[in-house]
């Protein structure tokens, strides 16, 4: 996987202006330097001089490079957009990022070291839900709080017995959502009637999506009419999907992440299904497309977090920054997702006045109407957003903007 290029300067801090103005109102001007020593105050991290420190906690290699990397992408272009335009009361922000190389146990230790070593005030925690998870425990230790702009599986922010983790957040709807929104898509506007589950059997991600597909699916009049499982890193596809071709259905779900998600469309093909297939936000890579191939792809769906084809105003701006920090590439949600999660970080923590853990996770959990890229939103009591999600479907390899969906 690549890594992360260094965003390129650009000459107008118009769009950046105007995103700044309903965010961080009344930002002094200060220079960019930045300090490297640490400090330390009850509930996490500080800030250094002129620095406010926030770690990136990102899957910078591995499996699933392509979601970190582009989290961190969005990420560094918010830092230099809220430095050029003053900081946070004057405060540049430095962004510290730690390669947790998609596992969960690097993941734990990157949390660690950005907690105890680095005594940064907030991170941006990991891209995939499983490497969230185990970083969780940390944050609430250290009284840091964490913001995850794509672990989208529940249990990140909520405990199985119901309790809330103090210190976890995110900018991403949970799975729960995105499984209804592609159970009522199917249903609604594809007339799926008989469907079938293909899903990673060892993701919380995966599993979380399928479940509450199934649920919504049956309510909604469908049949299940096969399930079948595989396991990250496998490649050969054929079997399980020859037992999904036999049951006959007219839709597929395959929640997963886009390495093996790429095979699976491409085998599904080659096999003769031709029926609709859709996933969710792991979908969305551009690895996806190599690996599938555009043509094969076709007929494909996912729920996401948002399009570059909105034509919604603050979206439009965005894209017109990115692509001048990018050389011409247009964001991809994890893209957005990691830009609007600065932007969440950096609000509470002008808010809270403090760079103390606990002011800055009080000021998360009191969010609202936050108006992002990602949509405009308010924190609920389990720490979740309250936002839209959006519909995409590939057409010759390119994802276009299909609709979107309240919750």
């Amino acid at each position: 996987m690549k890594e992360n290029k260094k965003l390129k300067k650009f000459g107008s801090l118009l769009v950046a202006s105007s995103l700044l103005a309903g965010v961080l109102a009344g930002c002094g001007a200060g220079d960019d330097s930045t300090s490297s020593e640490g400090g330390s105050s009850s509930g996490g991290g500080s800030s250094d001089g002129d620095t406010i420190k926030i770690g990136a906690n990102l899957e910078l290699s591995g499996n699933v490079a392509s979601y970190g990397s582009s989290i961190g992408v969005g990420a560094e272009l918010a830092v230099k957009e809220i430095n050029d335009a003053g900081g946070i009361d004057g405060k540049k922000i430095e962004l510290i990022k730690v390669d947790n190389k998609s596992e969960n146990s690097e993941a734990t230790a990157a949390a660690i070291k950005l907690a105890t070593q680095d005594k940064v005030v907030a991170m941006l925690a990991p891209a995939t839900s499983g490497n969230t998870v185990a970083t969780v425990q940390i944050a609430n230790n250290n009284k840091i709080p964490i913001v995850t702009g794509s672990g989208t599986a529940p249990n990140i922010t909520v405990n199985d017995d119901g309790s809330v983790n103090e210190y976890a957040f995110r900018t991403c709807f949970i799975d729960p959502f995105q499984g209804i929104v592609a159970a009522n898509f199917a249903a609604g506007e594809l007339d799926a009637k008989n469907v079938a589950i293909f899903a990673d059997n060892a993701s919380d991600y995966a599993k979380g999506l399928a479940k509450s597909f199934k649920e919504t699916i049956t309510k909604n009049g469908g049949t299940v009419v096969k399930e079948e499982a595989y396991v990250a890193k496998d490649t050969d596809f054929r079997t399980q999907l020859t037992n999904i071709k036999a049951a006959n259905p007219d839709f597929i779900f395959i929640p997963g992440y886009y390495e093996e998600v790429g095979l699976i469309v491409k085998q599904a093909r080659e096999m003769g299904i031709t029926v609709p297939l859709m996933g969710a936000d792991g979908w969305d890579s551009p690895t996806l497309v190599e690996l599938a191939g555009a043509d094969a792809l076709n007929n494909t769906f996912i729920t996401n977090h948002y399009s570059a084809e909105d034509p919604d105003q603050k979206i439009q701006d965005f894209v017109t920054a990115f692509k001048a920090a990018n050389s011409d590439k247009a964001p991809d949600a994890f893209n957005a997702l990691g830009y609007d999660t600065i932007y969440y970080i950096a609000d509470a923590i002008k808010r809270a006045g403090s760079t103390d853990g606990e002011a800055i996770k009080n000021q998360l959990a009191e969010t609202k109407d936050l108006s992002l890229v990602t949509g405009t939103f308010s924190v609920d009591e389990n720490h979740n957003p309250i936002k839209t999600a959006t519909v995409l479907e590939f057409k010759d390899g390119k994802q276009v903007f299909n609709s979107k969906v309240n919750p």
